[in-house]
């Protein structure tokens, strides 16, 4: 087979660095967007096929941004600096989506998802956060409770008001992520946000919803809220 031709060498309109100075990163697709923070390929590969390579490799662009760097540093053609590299981008990526939406305020889970859920799909273990929100039900800040294993975080009503009570929040949301991708809740899912209910209520803290955030598929939301269920209200 022979060697794929090098970026240079095909037509000026193909060439992913020239077409999004020409037409924006909107018209470009993911594999001619990470083209261009790969800068170069490998022999007989140039950095557009490198790209696609590992988005085939890995499924989805929200599952290679799950990749760490060791991972990600491993794989032929990428090495060390391209992994920091690739990183620092879906790092960024993910503190612009929270900077856009820290003042508005967080009253459906559509939001928390934009913001907490490109971060929180890098990992590869349960953490639950606590999202701490004023009167307006904007952002005061998150803090993360606790770090699970594979399929289990585990948390106690004391630990979520701790942080509701020194920063005075008027509100709160729970979160948590489901590293398997499906946010369906689990029975304990279930137990501990009725505990919260309760303890919530017996404090007289509104607790405005529990989320869980998974990662998008067809036909499934990437996110499962308890009060569109009708079990926070």
């Amino acid at each position: 087979m022979p060697d794929a031709p090098k970026i240079r060498e095909l037509p000026e309109q193909e060439r992913p660095r020239e077409k999004l100075a020409a037409l924006g990163a909107g018209m470009l697709t993911d594999s001619e967007l990470i083209a261009i923070l790969l800068r170069t390929g490998m022999k007989g590969v140039n950095a557009l096929d490198l790209a696609r390579q590992m988005l085939a490799r890995f499924g989805s662009v929200s599952e290679l941004a799950r990749a760490s760097v060791k991972e990600l540093a491993k794989i032929k053609g990428i090495g060390p600096t391209k992994a920091v590299q690739l990183a620092a981008a879906f790092g960024l990526a993910s503190r612009l989506a929270r900077e856009s939406l820290v003042r508005m305020p967080m009253d459906n889970p559509q939001r928390i998802y934009e913001m907490l859920g490109a971060e929180m799909r890098q990992l590869s273990k349960e953490s639950l956060r606590v999202v701490l929100l004023d009167a307006k039900l904007r952002l005061i800040r998150d803090e993360e409770i606790s770090l699970g294993s594979l399929s289990d975080c585990l948390a106690y009503p004391r630990d979520i008001f701790g942080p509701v009570l020194t920063y005075h929040a008027h509100a709160f949301i729970i979160v948590h992520n489901h590293p398997s991708g499906d946010p369906s809740p689990s029975p304990e899912d279930q137990r501990f946000t009725a505990r919260l209910v309760q303890a919530s209520r017996l404090m007289q803290i509104r607790f405005y919803d529990h989320i869980i955030l998974g990662i998008p598929s067809e036909g499934r939301s990437p996110f499962f809220s308890f009060r569109e269920m009708g079990i926070v209200t």
